[in-house]
């Protein structure tokens, strides 16, 4: 019923026409009533180099080795072969291996040096074996075919896993085993559906399997395995490897690798319309300056924008557009609604990324590849650039040209929770930047954007979208506090950019992604293929992220691997494998976990990557444990001058203890290579996550100690160990040194992550559902556990927010190994302190195992408002939290559309009402009565906005309890009263629920809603 919706709806409508058309070619018509036809014998067999032919009746299939592992397999049910995606996805792969075959009694055996591909002779069956003999997979029947599509059958293994169909909503970081997975357009771009499928799969049996088409496929992963592609022909490349990273790299060496995006391309992206934009009113094209202008003044990154991004939407004074949003650090790119044809001159005026329109699809995914391909190469015919182009729907091929973007979506915390495992999943075939909008394109508010953006900094591309929303979402409109957390990790990725866009090269050699299903980087875990780990994923090999999904300030269900893990706030230490819950999550924390052993290259404290000077350092972060590496790669981020081999590599090398103390040697390597820009010398930093002081750190000589964090900062060179900083940091700074000599750091008798003494850590941990009162004085609990030795001298204090009050720390002397002690802190809040989440920060120093250390751990406490008094209005009162199904719950006015104050009136059987709420289901509004309150009264019904319509249910609870329901209420239905008795409640729940599983009118109004209280 909103409009916003209607909008969506009919832009998408009026591309729905294309799946009439859609089948790709060499689909049968539609209404073919063909029978299922098996090959059958084999009646006749000859080869020709890496090629063989083998016949069966009318029937013939071909089978084409491409490397020692790779091969493909072609049927043509009437002996004719035909290759409708020709040369558009397949690249030239060069001189094929050298075969051989041999006949035995039942089949002919096709081999090369590392696989035999067995071809049965009655029926005509195959079956892939390695070298050794151990078999890969085998077909329980032969080909098949109809009018319609064309099957493979094969033999399920008993503990088989099956990954890829490309970008799969909801899914695909986790096994497909038991499912059935349909690859091809459907405009979809919810949970559940499949925009940028691709015909590729791979199975934990070690092999992989691409369909070379541009038809429909359907993989139903049951046992036995069938696999369908919706034409009258079979075409398969296979692929037989070592690991699910080894079948990938084969398949994209098929496909082509992913493009390595310039490095603005990984930073946050902004779209929207500027000229004629039926949802902002009129504006020029230059407007989107003012838009870039809020970026520098907040301090944010952005790396580009797209400055038409709406239907109908225009632009003007493009290159003026274009160099002042250069000026500002930032590039211009264009959506592509109307196509192409004019993008040599838009690129020669700065068009420097092009996003595609789903109409790219048109009549099939050959044009929606070429679109890609077209536009990639028009970036780069007329400018030195790196072709950048986004894509909703795309194909096989499309990671060389592309980012795969997921759709349209609505800004809520489910839209947060699936979009999760699509991205991790999309990996598994070969698309290493899958990305969706911050917080969606509709709807969305302060909090879910914030959440979102977040985890988003882990991907490698994404942007953020303007213009279909009630208000612009760029990550400076919500205001505090989220503009502060919004701004920390922009800047956190903007600092991260060393390790990601060495990742990025890394793809364009291998393959794999960046973002990573657990499975990839841990397949022997038995946990990591299943809904353990669906909801977490790896950003390279040393970044676990876990985002939190829900409207809550902890995260359960969080699994961590085998391996030693440290919690990236706060610096605790986990040994894998075990499952989180409760974990600490407040509103600026995302759960983040290093892998021991990271080294991790760094930007520090820049704003773009431009910020980036001749004398700018290089910092790492490492988190010593055992022998461990990491490669930097640099070039100069923007031209294709790489591909001519003008790039520098440079590799840190560290050796430390695997637990426990010991010396830690952080070894830095000459930089191998040239590019325009390098640098040839400069300072470096190290953090060095050992939870125990050396007792000197060495470079050449001995470095300076130095005393304080001042003291450091103002060093050109030296040491100081700050014991408060994630349970203990070495941090190190260089003067500045030759990027083309190798140096080394050692830091004396100090340990691996986690301390000399990793068991003597001590854990901090808050109670949740801690509560204080504005301007009041209250009490924060802090439990401190001690480790395997006894906790002393414990001092527990609090950071807290500006014009809060904290007592002196709270003290215990000691507390026995293996125990926990509670500590409450006095804290007073500032008397303006508003309502809901107040992030603290618990820091308790202690001396354990005779070392001094400290522990931190984040936590949200509740700020409650003066409770009410006398008679309420419900509309009157602060919300401790507001949910609602379609933009914000209003305060007396009917739902409206998704901003705020746009409703109507409250109306309900024809009386209107001056005072309540007016929402939408499934809705919940928060509120905080102290226990001073007797009563609750309110009309309550569905709006007459919505003339009849509309099927909901309303509920009272108060902490925890249902107090009353209200019968089933639709849009004809009588208004109901309210009036429930809340003797000694303290927090009231006012819920409106959908009863029919649509929400289309379900606009509950809370008429004259009223608290009586003492």
């Amino acid at each position: 019923m909103q409009s916003s919706t209607r909008i969506r709806t009919a832009a998408v409508a009026a591309l729905l026409g294309l799946l009439a058309v859609f089948s790709g070619p060499g689909a049968a018509q539609a209404g073919a009533a063909e029978p299922d036809t098996t090959v059958g014998d084999l009646t006749g067999f000859s080869a020709d180099g890496a090629v063989y032919h083998l016949k069966a009746g009318a029937a013939e299939a071909r089978v084409s080795f491409v490397s020692a592992e790779t091969f493909r397999i072609e049927l043509a049910p009437d002996g004719t072969f035909s290759d409708p995606a020709g040369d558009d996805i397949v690249l030239p792969q060069g001189k094929p291996p050298r075969t051989r075959w041999k006949e035995r009694g039942d089949r002919y055996e096709l081999s090369t040096a590392d696989v035999t591909l067995r071809a049965y002779k009655s029926p005509l069956r195959f079956a892939l074996y390695r070298a050794d003999g151990t078999r890969v997979w085998s077909e329980t029947k032969g080909l098949s075919w109809n009018g319609e599509r064309t099957t493979q059958t094969l033999a399920r293994g008993a503990d088989e896993q099956f990954y890829g169909a490309g970008m799969q909503n909801g899914r695909g970081n986790t096994s497909h085993r038991d499912k059935t997975v349909e690859v091809g357009v459907d405009y979809n771009w919810d949970d559940g559906g499949h925009p940028n499928s691709v015909p590729f799969y791979l199975s934990s049996a070690g092999y992989g399997v691409y369909r070379n088409t541009f038809a429909p496929n359907t993989y139903a992963f049951t046992d036995p395995v069938t696999t369908s592609a919706k034409e009258k022909r079979f075409d398969a490349y296979y692929f037989a490897g070592d690991s699910a990273k080894d079948v990938i790299g084969q398949y994209t060496k098929l496909t082509g690798k992913p493009f390595l995006p310039p490095v603005y391309g990984m930073e946050i992206g902004d779209a929207d319309c500027y000229l004629h934009n039926a949802n902002r009113g009129e504006r020029r094209t230059l407007d989107a300056l003012k838009v870039a202008d809020g970026y520098v003044e907040n301090d944010m990154p952005n790396g580009w924008m797209l400055v038409n991004d709406g239907y109908g939407c225009g632009y003007e004074d493009l290159a003026e557009t274009a160099k002042g949003l250069q000026d500002r650090g930032m590039q211009l790119g264009l959506w592509t609604e109307d196509g192409i044809d004019k993008i040599g001159d838009q690129v020669k005026a700065g068009q420097r990324v092009a996003k595609l329109d789903v109409a790219w699809v048109g009549a099939g995914y050959k044009f929606a590849l070429d679109g890609c391909k077209d536009a990639y190469r028009g970036i780069e015919e007329n400018s030195d650039a790196r072709g950048f182009t986004y894509a909703p729907e795309s194909w096989s091929g499309a990671q060389r040209c592309g980012v795969q973007w997921s759709g349209d979506q609505y800004g809520t915390w489910d839209y947060i929770r699936w979009q999760i495992p699509t991205y991790a999943g999309a990996t598994m075939s070969g698309l290493a930047y899958t990305t969706g909008d911050v917080d969606g394109i509709f709807g969305g508010s302060a909090k879910t954007y914030t959440r979102d953006l977040q985890w988003k900094m882990f991907l490698g591309t994404t942007m953020t979208m303007d213009g279909w929303a009630a208000s612009d979402k760029q990550p400076y409109r919500y205001g505090e506090p989220y503009t502060t957390i919004n701004r920390d990790y922009l800047k956190l990725k903007e600092s991260l950019l060393p390790y990601q866009y060495s990742y990025a090269h890394e793809a364009t050699k291998t393959g794999v992604g960046m973002v990573r299903p657990l499975v990839l980087e841990y397949p022997d875990d038995p946990k990591a293929a299943t809904d353990a780990a669906k909801y977490e994923f790896m950003s390279g090999e040393d970044f676990l992220v876990a985002p939190v999904y829900q409207d809550s300030t902890e995260r359960d269900g969080i699994y961590l691997p085998k391996g030693t893990w440290t919690d990236y706030w706060s610096g605790r230490t986990y040994q894998g494998p075990v499952t989180l819950d409760d974990y600490s999550a407040p509103l600026d924390t995302l759960p983040l976990f290093v892998k021991g052993g990271a080294s991790v290259p760094m930007w520090p404290g820049i704003r773009s990557y431009q910020d980036r000077t001749a004398a700018s350092p290089l910092a790492w972060d490492v988190y010593p444990q055992g022998r461990s590496s990491f490669t930097l790669y640099e070039d100069d981020g923007v031209t294709r001058q790489h591909r001519d081999g003008k790039y520098a590599t440079q590799r840190a090398d560290v050796s430390a203890p695997v637990r426990g103390a010991g010396d830690v040697t952080v070894r830095i390597g000459a930089s191998e290579g040239t590019f325009k820009g390098k640098q040839s010398r400069r300072p470096y930093e190290f953090t060095v996550h050992t939870g125990s002081a050396p007792s000197a750190v060495e470079l050449g000589g001995k470095l300076p100690r130095l005393g304080s964090a001042a003291a450091f900062k103002a060093a050109k060179q030296g040491w100081w160990y700050d014991r408060d900083d994630r349970g203990g940091v070495v941090k190190i700074k260089t003067a500045p040194l030759s990027t083309g000599k190798k140096f080394s750091v050692k830091l004396k008798n100090t340990s691996a992550v986690g301390g000399r003494n990793a068991g003597a850590e001590a854990v901090v941990s808050v109670p949740s559902g801690q509560e204080v009162g504005a301007g009041t004085g209250s009490t924060v609990a802090v439990d401190v556990t001690a480790g395997r030795s006894d906790v002393t001298d414990a001092e527990v204090g609090l950071d807290v927010p500006e014009g809060w009050q904290v007592a002196r720390p709270a003290k215990a002397a000691r507390i026995p190994a293996g125990t926990t002690r509670r500590v409450e802190v006095s804290v007073t809040p500032a008397k303006d302190a508003e309502a809901g989440e107040a992030r603290i920060t618990a820091l308790v120093r202690y001396r354990s195992a005779g070392e001094s250390r400290t522990a931190t751990q984040r936590f949200a406490a509740g700020v409650m408002p003066p409770p009410p008094t006398g008679e309420a209005w419900a509309s009157d009162l602060a919300w401790l939290t507001s949910t609602n199904g379609y933009g914000p719950a209003e305060r007396d006015r009917s739902n409206g559309e998704s901003g705020a104050a746009d409703g109507h009136p409250l109306t309900l059987a024809g009386k209107t009402y001056e005072k309540g709420i007016g929402t939408h289901a499934d809705s919940d509004i928060e509120v905080y009565l102290g226990g001073r309150c007797t009563a609750f009264t309110a009309d309550a019904g569905i709006d007459d906005e919505i003339n009849g319509y509309g099927e909901v249910a309303f509920s009272v609870e108060a902490d925890g309890k249902v107090l009353w329901t209200s019968p089933k209420v639709t849009g004809a239905s009588a208004t109901v009263p309210v009036d429930v008795k809340l003797d000694g409640a303290r927090h009231v729940h006012l819920k409106v629920t959908d009863t029919n599983g649509s929400k289309t009118g379900d606009h509950g109004d809370w008429a004259a809603a009223r608290f009586s209280c003492s």
